[in-house]
């Protein structure tokens, strides 16, 4: 695991090369390095997890004039190296990296489809001075970019662009508008003006001022209806055992995040079942109800690995500050994964976890919501829809008037109900989207910044309605615009970000390439059952973990705010949102802030 940078730039670019590289010193403490020619500098920090002593970077061909920078891990490079060396190839290290590279040299972009694994990585031509950056299939490594007036820089976090004195410091507002309601950015924008997000499956060419991205790959569920229930256990099996024995490629310790639920269970299972001889696992809490220990403990005793533990009692905002600088945007769900990454890092440096496991095989209770308008939510005529529209229009307005905060939940409850006949819209009113509501602008925002903004504020559903419009149950749609969204641009950036924040690899096994293409080819029905999320997964896995694992409801691992409001995190939020400050940013409308503020705690209101 390991962390790029580059600039495109006629300007000197010695002293600013370095301080890009120094910015994501944590991505890779184990080794710096530069290189330069002509207008281009490329810069790489190591975490050395495969050859220890011959990986370092840039790596160059036999002819040296191509080299590459790499960040990622790809688990079939010893089989593409031997395909490579029956078509003349020669290697001088052990690495992935020169597999990828001498890939590239045999067969272009094509190679790129030969990966199963994780990666962004650039590759510079030194005789035409041309960039080739790619990012894996699922997005699962970050890469950013920037673009104007013939400067060209890209890096594997944002802090490093910014590191330029001629990007600008801007708020993305657009972008803003889109986290506020998904809690993320969607697609290739990020919050700061101008810097934007190499998409997954996707690669970037660079070419003396002239730029070009192209997608190489997309996921194209195909559903196969013939497949029975008993084959699809074995299969499924089968594919979770290969994908995690195929990610124990290391030359360094691997660790396990330890949940006690199914994912995290699955995964120590299947190292024990490869011959895995100390499996190190770890689990955290953070002094709640919630916490997890006895099911992970469960799990560490049965198949006797080397358990690790640790309770935190937080105060939510106290390393706010540090972690959002490793994120690089406010989410909800980063403390877990900060907490985490510094509690293994003195024992390993590469951990497997079990992202990826709902979003194959239904584990989320939105699924729940979903799976019971699977055969009549097509078959709702447009007038009805309209009517229903209106309804959910009037019941905004009578909610939203009568401003208690603690019915928002069960009004946008029957506006979900309200939305069967529009899939997209009922997804997102799931997740708590709220720009359907048009009135609720004026709660969020300022009447002058609304009016500045007025052209500048798209819609959530407008990223949404291409994943809606294909497969053949509203539930496979949603799985299928999760994972291309939310997984991608939530989950994943927040599993990168967290993990590298104490350089440590995280790995996701559930994201294996033929693991994710099988997993999308068994129908829904054997995913779900009666109600029950996981059915298939929890079949299949029923011989071979304990039957508590088996039958526990899911918990997401996530703080409890309804509880962290309770001890300080209104506090923390009255210090930083008074009015003065507010005013002065002039984006939100105070008001409503100090009513979320002042409203009597209440679960209920855990998404306020």
């Amino acid at each position: 695991m390991c962390g790029i940078v580059g600039i495109v730039d006629k300007k000197d670019k010695s002293i600013l090369i370095e301080s890009m590289v120094q910015s994501i010193h944590h991505r890779g403490p184990d080794a710096q390095t530069t290189f330069m020619h002509n207008d281009t500098a490329l810069g790489h920090v190591r975490l050395s997890i495969i050859d220890l002593t011959t990986g370092d970077q840039p790596i160059f061909n036999d002819t040296r004039d191509k080299c590459i920078i790499y960040n990622g891990e790809v688990y079939n490079f010893r089989e593409l190296r031997e395909e490579l060396k029956a078509k003349g190839k020669s290697f001088k290290t052990t690495s992935d990296t020169e597999v990828v590279l001498k890939a590239y040299e045999v067969y272009g972009a094509d190679c790129l489809n030969k990966l199963n694994g994780f990666f962004a990585f650039a590759i510079y031509d030194l005789k035409t001075e041309e960039l080739f950056i790619a990012r894996d299939h699922f997005g699962i490594k970050p890469l950013h970019y920037y673009f104007k007036n013939g400067l060209f820089l890209f890096a594997s976090e944002q802090k490093a662009i910014l590191e330029h004195p001629e990007v600008p410091r801007s708020l993305n507002k657009s972008a803003l508008h889109i986290h506020l309601n998904l809690r993320y950015t969607q697609g290739e924008e990020t919050l700061f003006t101008g810097i934007k997000r190499l998409p997954s499956a996707h690669f970037l060419m660079y070419k003396k001022g002239k730029l070009t991205v192209k997608r190489y790959w997309e996921l194209k569920p195909q559903i196969n209806h013939s497949l029975t229930e008993k084959e699809a256990v074995l299969g499924l099996n089968e594919h979770v055992k290969k994908a995690v024995k195929s990610q124990l490629v290391s030359d360094v310790p691997i660790g396990v995040y330890l949940s006690g639920g199914m994912d995290s269970s699955t995964i120590v299972q299947k190292m024990h079942e490869a011959g895995v001889n100390e499996i190190n696992t770890f689990t955290l809490g953070f002094n709640e109800p919630t916490d997890e220990f006895p099911d992970a403990r469960l799990i560490a005793d049965h198949f006797r690995t080397n358990h690790h533990e640790s309770s935190l009692t937080m105060n939510p905002l106290a390393n706010m500050a540090d972690i959002i600088w490793h994120a690089e945007e406010p989410k909800i769900n980063l403390l877990q994964g900060f907490h985490m990454s510094a509690f293994v890092k003195p024992h390993v440096k590469v951990v497997l976890g079990g992202l990826g496991g709902d979003e194959l095989f239904v584990g989320y209770d939105i699924h729940k919501f979903v799976n019971p308008i699977n055969s009549w939510n097509d078959k709702i005529p447009l007038f009805l829809q309209k009517a229903m529209r209106w309804k959910s229009d009037f019941l905004f307005k009578i909610q939203n008037g009568s401003g208690s905060l603690r019915f928002d939940e069960y009004r946008r409850g029957v506006q979900m109900l309200l939305s069967i006949g529009r899939i997209e819209r009922y997804y997102l009113i799931i997740r708590n989207v709220w720009d359907f509501d048009n009135r609720f602008y004026s709660n969020i925002y300022t009447s002058s910044y609304l009016k500045e903004q007025k052209e500048n504020l798209p819609k959530s559903a407008t990223y949404f309605a291409k994943w809606f419009k294909k497969l053949n149950t509203p539930l496979d749609r949603v799985l299928l615009a999760e994972f291309n969204s939310k997984m991608v641009n939530d989950y994943l950036l927040v599993e990168d970000r967290m993990s590298m924040s104490h350089s440590v690899e995280e790995r996701v096994p559930f994201l294996d390439r033929e693991l994710v293409n099988y997993g999308f080819s068994i129908p829904v029905e054997y995913k779900i059952k009666n109600g029950q999320t996981k059915a298939l997964f929890r079949k299949s896995m029923e011989p071979l973990l304990p039957k508590k694992i088996i039958r526990k409801k899911k918990w997401g691992f996530t703080v409890n705010p309804y509880l962290q409001f309770k001890k300080d995190l209104k506090q923390h939020a009255e210090r930083e949102l008074t009015k003065e400050y507010i005013k002065k940013q002039g984006i939100f409308n105070h008001d409503y802030i100090k009513a979320i503020i002042d409203y009597p705690a209440h679960p209920k209101l855990r998404w306020h």
